[in-house]
C-alpha cells in the first residue's frame, strides 16, 4: 500500500492488519478539528478508538459474526496538515481514491464532520447512484458557519454539493436553525427516530433503493450525552444502544460501500465510556462492510 498519506505509528484496531492485501475493508483514521466551534478534542478521538477496541469482544451477537474471521485493515492516520480544512478534505479525497482503486471499502475515524464531503467526493465519482444515511444530531446544513464553508457545521451541505443523487436521508436529527429544519421538511430527507422503537420510517424511505450503494456517516451526539457525553457538541434528547441497533437490523439489508464514524473527543469523558461505545460502532459498521462485500 502507498504510505504516501498515512501514519502508521501507534495503536492499531483490534484484529486487524496493516496491509491491505486480502483485504477488501480498510480503516483510517483523521486527526482533525480546526472548525470545532464549541469543544475541541476530536482529534484525539481515532486514537481513542484503537487504544480501547480491546476492551470489547470480537463477536457480535446480533449480526452473529466475529470480525476475527475478517480480513481487513488499519492504515493508521491520515498525515494532514494544521490549518484550514480544505486541504485536509483533499488529502482525505486523495486517500480514498487510492483505496476505491484497489477495491477497497473505506471505514473512516474522525476528527470532525468536515471530513465527510472529501471522502463522498471521491465516492460518488466511481458510484454516481450512491446515497447517503447520517445518524447526527444536528443538520449540518449551513452554508457557512464562523466564515467557513467547510465547517463541521456545513457538512451535509458540503456533501450534497458533490453528490450527484442528491438522495441523504438524516436521522434523528434534533438540532439546528429554522430554515435548516424547513428544509429537511420540505426536502423530505428528515428521518424520524422514536427513542426504544424500531426504525421503521427508515425502512420505509430505504426500502426502494435496496442495492444502491450507501454511504453512512455517523456523528457520534447522535447519542444521547447521558449514553456518550465526551462529544464536542452534545445535545439531549438523543439515542441510546438499543436504537442504533434497531438501524443496524435496516442497514444489513443495504449495500454500505463506506462510511465514518466522527467527533468522538475522548478527553471529555474520563471514564472511556464514550470510546467503548464508539469502538462497538465501529465494530458494527465493519461487519456491514463486509456483509456488502459478500453480497457483490
Amino acid at each position: 500500500m502507498n504510505n504516501q498519506f498515512f501514519n502508521t505509528e501507534g495503536q492499531i484496531f483490534m484484529c486487524a492488519q496493516r496491509d491491505v492485501k486480502n483485504c477488501s475493508i480498510a480503516i483510517f483514521g483523521v486527526p482533525y478539528d480546526g472548525t470545532t466551534s464549541f469543544r475541541p478534542g476530536c482529534r484525539f478521538g481515532p486514537a481513542a478508538i484503537r487504544e480501547v477496541s480491546n476492551g470489547i469482544e470480537t463477536y457480535c451477537p446480533q449480526l452473529n459474526t466475529d470480525i476475527q474471521e475478517i480480513n481487513f485493515a488499519d492504515l493508521g492516520s491520515l498525515e494532514i496538515p494544521f490549518g484550514s480544512p480544505e486541504p485536509v478534505i483533499q488529502i482525505v479525497q486523495k486517500a480514498t481514491e487510492t483505496l476505491l482503486k484497489k477495491g477497497i471499502k473505506p471505514l473512516i475515524f474522525g476528527g470532525e464532520h468536515s471530513i465527510s464531503s472529501g471522502a463522498v467526493k471521491a465516492i460518488a465519482r466511481k458510484h454516481s447512484e450512491l446515497l447517503m444515511v447520517q445518524l447526527d444530531a444536528h443538520a449540518d446544513l449551513r452554508q457557512t458557519w464562523l466564515g467557513s464553508k467547510f465547517s463541521h457545521a456545513c457538512a451535509m451541505r458540503r456533501c450534497l454539493d458533490v453528490l450527484p443523487s442528491q438522495k441523504l436521508f438524516q436521522v434523528g436529527i434534533r438540532s439546528g436553525t429554522r430554515k435548516e429544519f424547513e428544509e429537511l421538511k420540505r426536502s423530505k430527507r428528515l428521518v424520524i427516530q422514536k427513542q426504544e422503537q424500531s426504525a421503521k420510517h427508515l425502512k420505509e424511505v430505504l426500502t426502494p433503493y435496496l442495492g444502491k450503494p450507501i454511504y453512512l456517516s455517523i456523528d457520534l451526539d447522535w447519542f444521547d450525552p447521558s449514553f456518550l457525553p465526551g462529544t464536542g457538541t452534545p445535545e439531549p434528547g438523543g439515542y441510546s444502544w438499543n436504537d442504533f441497533a434497531e438501524i443496524i437490523e435496516v442497514l444489513k439489508d443495504h449495500q454500505i460501500i463506506a462510511a465514518d464514524i466522527v467527533e468522538l473527543a475522548p478527553q471529555l469523558d474520563s471514564s472511556s465510556i464514550s470510546s467503548l461505545l464508539a469502538a462497538k460502532v465501529a465494530r458494527s459498521i465493519l461487519i456491514l462492510l463486509n456483509l456488502s462485500a459478500n453480497k457483490n
